[in-house]
């Protein structure tokens, strides 16, 4: 005998577009399936990609007609075209593609380091009211010093070299790390903590399974934060004493006013922070499969 899955009817709505008919009975008795589809894959409209890209595209236009109007002086904004071209000329010549390689390693690097850093003593803090009294007010009190008054200080324990650059990023991107994973982790539902007891969990299990999880879309949350905070240090980073690098890319057009080379280094920036981000959405989507969350209406 052939089993039979049943699809239950549900209530139409409003937002419907379409209403599944009741199952018929079919002549051996059985019900005849029936695919209802969700009212969200009905909609039609223009797609999302198109929508998010209208933005941008406009911008460009209007920057595009304000540069060739003459509205917009190449003095005070070189125009799409200008920027296009040079972006293309430091390309083929090696520099741009160097430039971005290298910035990308400082970035990671002090991302690693910080990161690694915050993700620790928030665990420390956020497990143990100990590990909260010994950390949390230190670092709620050094997270209100401005990252760039520390520059002066950083130059004169590493020097001039790559280290104070390393270092500034990892100061950056440790705090957001460090509020998000704590707050995650004090925000862990009670109830399956005491589901894990009952259990009889030991802790290592309990944090493994219970309080990591539940703490990981904060996690992430702080992760795009501190990605989008390492190239903001970057571009401070990289203005001591640096020879190579967007940043020196930047500094150097500065001194030249080449406005269109400047355009170029902040449109690198901003490509760049994309990625990442793009990347750690991906990650969410991977890692958080199991929760299922509202994504718009």
């Amino acid at each position: 005998m052939t089993s039979l899955e049943l699809t239950l009817p549900r209530a139409a709505t409003v937002h419907d577009h379409a209403v599944a008919p009741l199952p018929r009975p079919t002549p051996a008795g059985g019900i005849e399936l029936q695919r209802i589809a969700p009212s969200s894959t009905l909609r039609r409209g223009v797609p999302r990609i198109v929508r998010r890209t209208t933005g941008p595209v406009l911008l460009v236009a209007l920057w595009y007609a304000l540069s060739v109007s003459g509205m917009l002086p190449s003095e005070v904004l070189a125009g799409p075209q200008t920027v296009l071209s040079s972006a293309a000329a430091l390309w083929a010549s090696g520099e741009l593609p160097d430039a971005i390689l290298i910035s990308l390693q400082r970035t990671l690097l002090g991302l690693a380091i910080g990161g690694s850093a915050g993700i620790v003593l928030a665990v420390l803090s956020g497990l143990t009211r100990l590990g909260e009294d010994l950390i949390d007010s230190v670092l709620q009190m050094l997270r209100t010093v401005p990252n760039v008054a520390l520059i002066p200080l950083l130059i004169i324990w590493f020097g001039i070299g790559e280290e104070p650059k390393v270092a500034l990023i990892a100061l950056a991107t440790a705090f957001p790390l460090y509020l998000n994973v704590y707050a995650g982790i004090r925000n862990v539902d009670q109830a399956l903590v005491e589901a894990g007891r009952t259990l009889n969990l030991s802790p290592t299990a309990m944090v493994i399974h219970v309080v990591l999880p539940g703490a990981l879309p904060n996690a992430l949350v702080g992760l795009r934060y501190a990605l989008a905070v390492s190239w903001l240090a970057l571009v401070f980073g990289e203005q001591i004493n640096a020879t190579a690098g967007v940043g020196y890319l930047m500094s150097t057009a500065r001194e030249m006013f080449q406005t269109d080379v400047i355009v170029v280094c902040l449109v690198v920036y901003a490509l760049l922070g994309l990625v990442v981000d793009l990347v750690v959405r991906a990650l969410e989507r991977l890692l958080l499969a199991w929760r299922p969350a509202f994504s718009g209406g």
